[in-house]
């Protein structure tokens, strides 16, 4: 296993980090140590956020219920499913390694400096588009609720960097004002989730629970086994994948965490576990409420959600539902960036990014990594720039991708570890059945990334159906070029 020597020593027998040598990493930036204030329950309370129902939920429904009709629904057990094997991977790699910049930090453990910076990279700028996306899309649901026309452009691109500002600034007024905020903004989210759901089904229930049963027309590819993923249950479980991605953001908080080897793994699980019970419970709610279900079948609904919740609700309980559901995008903007910039931020504590003596720098008694933070949101907002171009289109197309190949570096070296006979055991273990875990955990990543990057929209563009591919090329062009300028600067730093 290739460790990098600058940043830990290792236990002969297992090369792994020893506890000494965790503890020391997080000395090195300037302004000091990042401060343990985290608990449990925060680290829960931020990972949920990130995963955010709400956001979950209604940035898919009307994609999902277009292309693959009322069957959609049953993507989100599978990708539950399957995103549960990769967060038992992700949690026995915390709990041994419990490094701030979680896919970076594993990755660059387990295949060495130069695979991690890929994993980094990757990671990154999936979530700094992600973070544009939601503030977006947040943005749409606060002009309805103001009174404003959501498909003005301008508009909505104003109200994004409101959101935006207001999530730097939670995010950078200390560990306790932003545990404050996410945790408001959970319960904003169960209200606007759950609550609603609730009402729903005992209220407003207007088709039967059988239209989400599978048929056989459901089920149907096209030719030899690569038809598999022409199938609506295939585009189900591609699109319902983009709801479960953001648990393994309580790893990259984990040198904040109190007790990071216990709390960091149960919060990840945990987190997922329970956004994957909300997001179902509230999608077939929301199904079965559905007052003109062929008009979204057609795409006629250009939103079915608002659609629907006008149809059951007086207008004055829709706007405090849409003021439900901007708290709960917010949320999620707070939870995102708060990941994005921890992994800037252990980038740059390894002088892995331009710039690096600034981004690692600690402000204020809480010592946060203020200039990480207001560098994600800065990233973001330069990508408000095209958000009306097809490059957009393209970016935010390659998100859901984006996670799973991120997520793919520290699973497959975690399978390629095993397989090579050099796994060992970790603080938090399944016991004989961590192997097949990591092994399945693998076979997953390595199917829903296919999945997802799967060129179905027939009538788009060709750079449209291919976005996936063409943006991993560019991405991985771009970080050639930042690490090849990188090399240079080390090795004339060292002449």
């Amino acid at each position: 296993m290739d460790l990098p020597a600058e940043r830990m020593s290792t236990d002969a027998a297992a090369g792994t980090p020893t506890p000494s040598a965790t503890a020391a990493a997080v000395d090195g930036p300037p302004g000091g140590a990042l401060l343990r204030e985290f608990s449990f329950r925060t680290a829960f309370s931020l990972a949920f956020a990130f995963i955010s129902p709400i956001v979950a939920l209604y940035s898919i429904f009307a994609l999902g219920i277009e292309t693959a009709g009322p069957g959609f629904w049953l993507g989100f057990p599978v990708a539950t499913a399957g995103q549960l094997l990769v967060a038992l991977v992700f949690a026995m790699l915390v709990s041994r390694y419990p490094l701030e910049g979680s896919v970076y930090q594993w990755s660059r453990v387990l295949g060495g400096a130069r695979f991690g910076w890929f994993a980094g990279w990757t990671y990154l700028w999936t979530l700094c588009i992600t973070l544009a996306a939601v503030a977006l899309g947040g943005a749409a649901f606060l002009a309805r609720l103001l009174g404003l026309d959501p498909d003005a452009h301008g508009v909505t691109l104003g109200l994004a960097i409101g959101l935006l500002a207001l999530a730097t600034w939670g995010n950078t007024r200390g560990r306790h004002v932003l545990g404050a905020m996410v945790a408001l903004c959970v319960a904003a989210e169960l209200i606007g989730s759950v609550g609603v759901g609730a009402w729903l089904l005992l209220t407003g229930r207007l088709h039967p629970l059988s239209i989400v049963l599978p048929t056989r027309e459901f089920f149907a590819g096209g030719g030899g086994w690569l038809g598999l993923f022409d199938s609506k249950a295939a585009a189900a479980v591609a699109i319902c994948g983009w709801a479960f991605v953001g648990f393994e953001s309580a790893g990259s908080i984990a040198e904040e965490v109190k007790n990071p080897s216990r709390d960091a793994p149960r919060a990840m699980i945990a987190s997922l576990v329970f956004v994957a019970a909300v997001v179902s419970f509230s999608g077939l709610a929301l199904l079965l409420a559905i007052p003109d279900l062929a008009a979204a079948l057609s795409g006629a609904s250009v939103d079915p959600v608002v659609d629907t919740l006008t149809y059951h609700f007086v207008p004055g309980f829709f706007r405090f539902l849409l003021a439900l559901f901007v708290v709960g995008f917010l949320a999620c903007l707070v939870g995102i960036q708060a990941s994005v910039s921890r992994v800037i931020w252990a980038f740059a504590r390894d002088g892995a990014l331009p710039g690096s003596a600034l981004l690692a720098r600690l402000e204020g008694e809480d010592r946060m990594p203020a200039n990480a933070i207001i560098c994600s949101g800065l990233l973001a907002a330069a990508i408000f720039l095209i958000s009306s171009t097809h490059l957009y289109a393209m970016l935010v197309t390659f998100t859901t991708a984006g996670f799973y190949v991120a997520f793919g570096f520290p699973v497959l070296a975690a399978a390629w570890v095993l397989l090579r006979g050099r796994w060992q055991p970790t603080p938090f273990h399944l016991g004989s059945a961590s192997a097949p875990v990591v092994l399945a955990a693998a076979a997953w990543i390595v199917f829903q990334t296919m999945n997802v990057a799967w060129p179905r929209a027939d009538s788009a563009p060709w750079y449209e159906a291919w976005s996936v591919v063409l943006m991993i090329a560019v991405l991985g062009a771009l970080g050639v070029v930042v690490r090849r300028f990188l090399d240079r600067g080390a090795q004339a730093t060292a002449d």
